[in-house]
């Protein structure tokens, strides 16, 4: 028999539907069979993990449990009936389903020609959550998914898609019960951080390195962006701090057409050693151009 899953996730039955999707997000992250391989307990214990967060983690399963229509597996819970009762009683198996779930995914039907009611139930979703690279998250890429019970998928992850998206794979999750449609697979996507890059919303921000002499100067700059590379035209005179917005050069909006900007934010940077040719000239050149940035 499957342990409690409110017991396996740590949590009280009055938890929120958040707090039970945090708590697997950290326990299962603790665990997962792409960061431990190879270590048979860490995988029993993300199947134990994925298994619970299939019955509370939905909020209809979750309210089948928690009124004990079905059991820590995701099994229905056969109500005893009274002697000489019959399949059409009120308070029977099927109708207090009917009752309690009448939106058609858990429904009454004959099987064979027994006359016995026979209940289909949808497969439970399974959950899943990807690492993708930032730039494979900018440009789209195709990743091959283990899932918690060891089965393979190949999934699809569309241009643009954003840390904590939840991708559905239709019908790749469990068997559904008496014959039933299977289960759906759930990918969340874990977007890991850039050294270079931050997206916010579709724009991408990004901090740009200058010498002393381009800023005073100016000239064109080449800098890689998270598609190409592209040139920076710097006026004289740029100031560390100064954002230069290159349009459509961000994220594509997932599952739109929009492209983002990149912001480009310069600084600059001084050489590790001033040497006195540098030193002498600013000297010389402060005296005869007083300059007061802070007013």
């Amino acid at each position: 028999m499957a342990a409690d899953p409110y017991t396996t996730l740590g949590l009280a039955r009055s938890a929120t539907d958040e707090e039970v999707r945090s708590a697997f997000r950290k326990l299962a992250k603790s665990c997962h069979p792409d960061l431990h391989p190879g270590d048979r307990a860490a995988a029993d214990r993300f199947k134990s993990l994925s298994a619970a967060y299939d019955i509370i983690g939905d909020p209809e399963r979750r309210r089948l449990f928690d009124t004990g229509l079905i059991d820590a597996s995701g099994e229905p819970i056969r109500q005893p009936q009274p002697n000489g009762a019959h399949a059409g009683a009120a308070g029977s198996f099927r109708d207090v389903f009917n009752d309690f779930f009448n939106d058609g995914s858990w429904s009454g039907a004959r099987s064979g020609n027994t006359g016995r009611p026979g209940f289909h139930v949808r497969g439970q979703d399974v959950r899943y959550t990807l690492d993708v690279e930032f730039l494979e998250a900018i440009s789209g890429t195709r990743k091959r998914v283990t899932m918690p019970e060891g089965g393979m998928l190949d999934l699809t992850v569309p241009e643009g898609v954003t840390d904590g998206q939840v991708l559905r794979l239709k019908g790749k999750g469990k068997p559904g019960f008496g014959g039933a449609e299977p289960g759906d697979a759930l990918v969340e996507i874990n977007v890991k951080p850039h050294a270079d890059f931050q997206r916010v919303g579709d724009d991408i921000h990004m901090v740009l390195p200058i010498s002393l002499d381009e800023a005073v100067l100016g000239g064109k700059v080449d800098i890689a962006t998270p598609s190409s590379r592209v040139q920076l035209a710097l006026p004289k005179g740029t100031s560390s701090g100064r954002v230069f917005r290159l349009r459509g050069k961000g994220a594509k909006a997932s599952g739109g057409t929009k492209q983002g900007d990149l912001l480009v934010t310069v600084r600059i940077m001084l050489p590790d050693e001033i040497d006195e040719g540098l030193a002498y000239f600013i000297s010389e050149w402060r005296k005869k151009h007083p300059h007061k940035p802070r007013g």
